[in-house]
């Protein structure tokens, strides 16, 4: 779809791979605007990828039909109401990247009225394979849904949610996600190595099953549940493995662990609105 001109404010990682895969989707790169204080930085996006480059937050938020704020949390505050007189001005798609800055923080700051799209992103966006939680204000019309599903999508997969609070759990899911299936890689490694096998063998054992795994999980209509049974058959060598993490409670611990992730992301959402 066309995109108009697009903004980001932030030449950070996130921006960076957004920005790559908007350009693999056919999106010109003369429709496309960074600002960022780092000279070197934004030097090297305009070499590599031709580019408009600036300083000034305002020159881009004064000529894009979309601004993905892609800065810290922290410093959000200080670029939306530098750019607000513009903003309230031009009404441009405004999509926040940074996590756990709510959408009345960000009306707050940016004035009445904006439409706005919050995203939840997580790190294997970086290689153009990420899941993204999106949530839009009232503001938000159909085609601007689109353009930012469209945007955001470009580093893979989105699903909206319909009330903003789910993003917390969107947090514990898979922007949490990543670090707990690197967490039971590392520990099958681990484990390989101590059943004797190399270090170098044990991992590319693991890695190789961790994306098989899920490709299959990806590719075929039945779910985990099922795609578990196929692989653990009754008295087998997986079912015997599988009962040791049961009696563990393993599905218990996930629980728990998602909980607390929700809770948390909830109480720095918070913090960040007071602070800023």
């Amino acid at each position: 779809m066309e995109q108009g001109r697009i903004g980001f404010i932030g030449a950070g990682n996130m921006a960076s791979s957004l920005i790559g895969g908007l350009l693999a989707d056919g999106v010109p790169a003369d429709s496309i605007w960074v600002s960022a204080t780092g000279q070197d930085k934004l030097r090297l996006l305009a070499n590599r990828w031709g580019v408009h480059t600036t300083t000034d937050n305002r020159e881009l938020a004064s000529c894009c039909d979309s601004v993905v704020l892609a800065v810290k949390p922290q410093q959000i505050r200080a670029v939306a109401e530098e750019i607000a007189p513009l903003v309230q001005e031009r009404k441009p798609l405004m999509v926040s990247v940074a996590a756990g800055v709510l959408e009345r923080d960000l009306e707050r700051w940016l004035g009445e009225k904006v439409p706005i799209v919050r995203s939840m992103p997580n790190t294997p966006a970086l290689v153009q394979s990420g899941a993204t939680g999106l949530h839009a204000n009232a503001w938000v019309s159909s085609e601007q849904r689109d353009r930012a599903e469209s945007l955001l999508r470009a580093v893979g997969l989105t699903m909206w949610v319909e009330q903003e609070d789910l993003l917390d759990a969107v947090t514990a899911v898979s922007g949490c996600g990543p670090a707990y299936f690197f967490f039971l890689m590392e520990a099958l490694e681990k484990a390989g190595c101590r059943l004797g096998l190399d270090a170098q063998t044990a991992r590319l054992l693991v890695e190789q099953t961790a994306l098989g795994a899920a490709k299959l999980a990806l590719e075929t209509q039945a779910g985990p549940e099922e795609l578990r049974r196929r692989v653990a058959s009754p008295g087998g060598v997986t079912e015997k493995a599988l009962s040791v993490l049961q009696a563990g409670d393993f599905e218990g611990l996930i629980d728990k662990a998602l909980e607390t992730a929700r809770a948390r992301s909830k109480e720095l959402s918070e913090q960040l609105g007071e602070k800023a």
